[in-house]
């Protein structure tokens, strides 16, 4: 029986690419030696970290932007950016716009404290984050000496999503944390200074972050910062200053390929969209389950929703794993329920869920 794994993160990966990985593990392209024995510096990792940056740039279209963008590779997830943006762009007077949307959020107001001035003008803390602040109302907020406006696309914990990115002030930029929804939908990205996410959930194995960054943004970054933490350092290394992660970089290279191999963005958006739609409205339905997010901010990347007890829901989970459906069990924050489908996540296993959801709920 097909097992469907709903985590959150470390999340699904094609089928197809980790049947490639298997095959060339030990020999890689006849090397007699696996990729992670390789060196950081050798010619064959070298062609993979350019080429899975070459395709990163295709997907994002940002040969399409009016701005230049670089790609940097980093170590560790998304929370190490929470501070590296922070102290490389902001000096202590410098003031930055953040809006909470959740953990994460939250999880960044705080690192960036240490570094600059850091207003919070927007937050759904109040309903128990279960919308996204409304952007309409947003720009009376915004800090007219704001050096960027910070956001989260998505947050897994809550299950919300922005449909719709603001405006930053002129002569700001947009920093955007797409840790759980990169490359799973087209979005405009011009007004991004900065982009970055952890790879364990849309693009590889944990242990790698990437950063996109417009180079007129990487040039106001400061000098003088510890290397490691220093987005320029990074940049003139080629994201090689010390020994990269080699391995989740070499999966992102085939993620990258089969994301063409699907049809790419729009053919991934369109299937993301209809897994999606099909799961909240099958728990529409049925008054057992209540989805927890407003219809206007839902995520087509973390579902969630709850039952009427604690009891009904070790239950659920219990039946659940019976059926081959695991990782299902909301945030240790929050608890409840949520179902996670990423890009890999396949159409056949919402839609056998969908069936399991709909003999639970008759039963009850």
């Amino acid at each position: 029986m097909t097992v469907y794994n709903f985590s959150a993160g470390p999340a699904t990966l094609p089928k197809s690419v980790l049947e490639k990985i298997q095959k060339e593990f030990i020999n890689y392209r006849g090397t007699e030696m696996s990729i992670i024995e390789m060196s950081h510096r050798g010619q064959h990792v070298d062609e993979i970290l350019n080429s899975c940056k070459q395709k990163i740039a295709h997907h994002l279209g940002l040969q399409d932007t009016e701005k230049e963008y670089d790609i940097l590779f980093t170590h560790g997830g998304a929370s190490v950016h929470f501070f590296m943006t922070p102290m490389n762009l902001l000096h202590p007077k410098d003031k930055a716009d953040y809006i909470d949307t959740g953990t994460w959020t939250k999880k960044a107001i705080k690192e960036a404290k240490q570094f600059g001035s850091i207003e919070v003008i927007a937050s759904s803390e109040s309903n128990n984050y279960n919308s996204i602040p409304e952007i309409k109302n947003l720009s009376k907020n915004l800090s007219s000496d704001a050096k960027y406006l910070y956001l989260c696309s998505n947050n897994t914990v809550f299950g919300t999503q922005y449909q719709n990115y603001p405006k930053p002030v002129e002569n700001s930029f947009l920093v955007g944390d797409f840790s759980s929804d990169i490359l799973s939908r087209k979005i405009k990205i011009d007004d991004f200074g900065i982009l970055f996410a952890g790879a364990q959930k849309n693009l590889a194995p944990a242990g790698l972050g990437i950063v996109i960054i417009r180079k007129d943004v990487l040039e106001q970054c400061k000098e003088n910062l510890p290397s490691m933490c220093s987005y320029k350092v990074l940049q003139k290394a080629n994201s090689v200053f010390n020994t990269c992660p080699v391995f989740p970089i070499y999966v992102m290279n085939y993620v990258m390929d089969w994301i063409s191999e699907s049809g790419g963005i729009e053919t991934i958006e369109k299937i993301n969209r209809q897994k999606a739609n099909l799961l909240y409205e099958t728990l529409d339905q049925y008054e057992i389950f209540n989805p927890v997010v407003e219809k206007d901010s839902r995520s087509m990347m973390n579902i969630t929703w709850t039952l009427p007890s604690e009891e009904k829901t070790t239950e659920f989970l219990k039946q659940a794993e019976e059926n081959s459906f695991f990782g299902l069990k909301g945030h240790r924050s929050v608890g409840g329920l949520r179902a996670s489908i990423y890009n890999a996540f396949p159409l056949e296993g919402v839609e056998k869920f969908c069936e399991f959801l709909k003999e639970f709920a008759k039963k009850h």
